[in-house]
């Protein structure tokens, strides 16, 4: 067995535990701090694209035609810089311009292909009102309301409100960061960025209901004995599904981070990074959320139920009862080792061990003449 496996397994056992619930105000403060600087990324505004603005698409498809060429004949017909331009999955170069811009589709298709040297039939052209944006937006996020609906009721019907509450404050927590870390990066949002931030909903769901499950086991009955608090209880659960996380993050985790660092980095695939960074950033969110968010947060609600209450002071009169038991236990092993020692008189240390009746005997007259 691996020493990380090996880990996973004393884990589980309860053998070694990472005190994540008992953290939960350290845990808070992180997360307060992260959602409060994606705030101030959301307050400055996200970068949406021309599918949310309108505007005008180019694609064109000639072998060898770079980005920085296809750019500067964009700038040249624009008379600014604002043209994206970037390089599609197929080979081809695709140029959005927005719609403030003043120059029309068919004298922009025309301009482009003479100064690109290739056929105008060549230059695929597409204009897009911002009323498809604005309907797409809508959708999306009626979408998201009735996604976050039927996951609470759902949750509340199989675990209990609770569960649902903390797992709905652990998705939105992750769709805040998500979204201001894109404001903040200023990468451009376009409709599969969108298909990116319900993705990702999805799995921070699912790492937290598997955690919530094993709590569930964890707790079941737990009223009915003394020897251990809710808090402790979700906190073991926490522990046992910790590595199981861990290794499914990381297994999810390294195709979207080549998808992100090598295709869209390295290769110049810019339509990767649409999705690609929001699963990015929204798988470690998820994770993060379902171990330090959810868990913690949960465990408070349970802890300020009149039962829960009633259960830490019985768990708190057992554990000092214990603690005087073994007190009592080691002062009387104390005062048995001291009777022992003071039956030696000083200087007779080495004739501790002599029979009684053989020191008594000694000097007195023999009686034998």
């Amino acid at each position: 067995m691996s020493r990380f496996g090996n880990i996973g397994h004393r884990l589980y056992q309860g053998e070694i535990s990472f005190d994540f619930v008992g953290r939960r105000k350290l845990w808070y403060s992180i997360s307060g701090v992260i959602v409060l600087v994606a705030a101030i990324g959301l307050a400055m505004g996200l970068h949406l694209g021309i599918e949310f603005k309108g505007g005008s698409v180019y694609t064109v498809n000639k072998p060898g035609l770079s980005v920085s060429q296809a750019q500067d004949a964009a700038n040249k017909i624009t008379h600014d810089s604002t043209a994206l331009v970037q390089k599609t999955d197929k080979g081809d170069v695709r140029i959005q311009v927005s719609s403030a811009s003043e120059v029309d589709a068919e004298t922009f298709t025309e301009q482009l292909a003479k100064d690109l040297g290739v056929p105008q039939n060549e230059v695929n052209a597409q204009v897009i009102g911002p009323s498809w944006g604005h309907e797409i937006s809508q959708k999306a996020l009626l979408g998201l309301v009735i996604f976050m609906v039927l996951v609470t009721i759902y949750l509340a019907v199989a675990f209990e409100w609770r569960m649902a509450l903390a797992a709905l404050v652990a998705l939105i927590h992750d769709l805040l960061i998500t979204i201001g870390v894109y404001a903040l990066v200023g990468f451009e949002v376009t409709p599969g960025t969108v298909i990116g931030f319900l993705t990702i909903l999805g799995y921070s769901l699912y790492d937290t209901v598997v955690v919530f499950d094993t709590v569930k086991e964890n707790t079941r009955g737990i009223a009915k004995q003394n020897k251990r608090t809710y808090s402790e209880a979700a906190n073991l659960g926490l522990n046992q599904t910790l590595v199981r996380s861990i290794n499914t993050t990381v297994v999810a985790l390294l195709p979207v981070a080549a998808l992100l660092f090598i295709g869209g980095g390295l290769l110049g695939a810019g339509t990767l990074n649409d999705i690609s960074l929001a699963l990015f950033i929204g798988l470690a969110a998820g994770a993060y959320s379902s171990i330090c968010v959810a868990t913690p947060l949960l465990a408070q609600l349970k802890e300020a139920t009149p039962e829960m209450k009633d259960l830490a002071k019985r768990v708190a009169l057992r554990r000092a009862a214990d603690a005087k038991a073994a007190a009592e236990q080691a002062g009387d092993t104390r005062a048995e080792d001291g009777e022992q020692d003071g039956d030696v008189p000083a200087g007779m240390v080495g004739q501790r061990n002599q029979p009684v009746g053989r020191a008594r005997g000694k000097g007195r007259p023999s009686g034998k003449h």
